[in-house]
């Protein structure tokens, strides 16, 4: 079967306004369930994360009160033991993307640290997006799309439909006043249309071969998707 490359986040802090660290990672339902559904179907999984550092969870993605109960979380942090590939990463900077049917960025606060302004990660999702492959980004992880410039300085994403952690969300979620911005408005600075859902329902938006997902609920239908253009 086919390799998916997973790129995450190799940032464990996000910085807010006031310069302070925010504890993040990656989100886990994000990572895990995308990587059940790929393994299941025979697929294998590569992570890449910046430098090859080995990727941290944020904490917070492991509460009951967000995988809805203590079952859930137990069995996600369970799933997050045996996903192996999270332990030996490779670097992005070495990433072949003729290596791999597809390409999926999980989100979880990190990705506004590090793969926001990472090049190389940009131009991974800009060659991933010309070259057909399905690409899979869920959360905040289409921050990394903030990156993708062109050689003309446009966003190659700018009028392209996607789904996003939406502003209602970081409200909702507490950290909207702390942040020094938030994804769906730089977003649409960049010239990609957000296509907002209900906060926290699962929501996927698809458009050439990009699919998006706005939350962690949106990670397992987000995968279903990727699942069926892989064929």
């Amino acid at each position: 079967m086919s390799k998916i490359l997973f790129v995450v986040t190799g940032a464990d802090t996000w910085t807010l306004a006031d310069g302070t660290g925010h504890p993040t990672g990656f989100w886990a339902e994000e990572a895990v369930a995308p990587y059940e559904a790929f393994r299941a179907a025979g697929h294998e999984v590569v992570v890449a994360t910046p430098g090859g550092v080995q990727p941290t969870v944020d904490r917070a993605s492991l509460a009951p009160e967000v995988n809805g109960g203590q079952e859930n979380a137990d069995r996600i942090a369970k799933a997050l033991e045996s996903f192996t590939e999270l332990r030996s990463p490779v670097r992005l900077e070495d990433v072949r993307l003729e290596d791999y049917a597809a390409v999926f960025y999980p989100g979880g606060h990190g990705p506004m640290e590090d793969l926001a302004v990472n090049a190389d990660s940009g131009r991974l999702l800009a060659r991933a997006l010309e070259s057909g492959r399905p690409l899979g980004v869920v959360c905040h992880g289409p921050a990394a799309l903030l990156a993708a410039v062109g050689a003309d300085g446009r966003n190659v994403f700018a009028g392209y439909e996607v789904a996003a952690f939406t502003n209602a969300e970081e409200v909702q979620g507490g950290l909207a006043d702390r942040a020094k911005w938030l994804l769906q408005d730089r977003l649409t600075e960049a010239g990609v249309t957000v296509r907002a859902g209900e906060p926290w329902a699962p929501h996927v938006v698809t458009d050439r071969n990009l699919v998006t997902g706005q939350n962690p609920a949106s990670s397992a239908p987000l995968a279903e998707e990727l699942l069926k253009r892989l064929g």
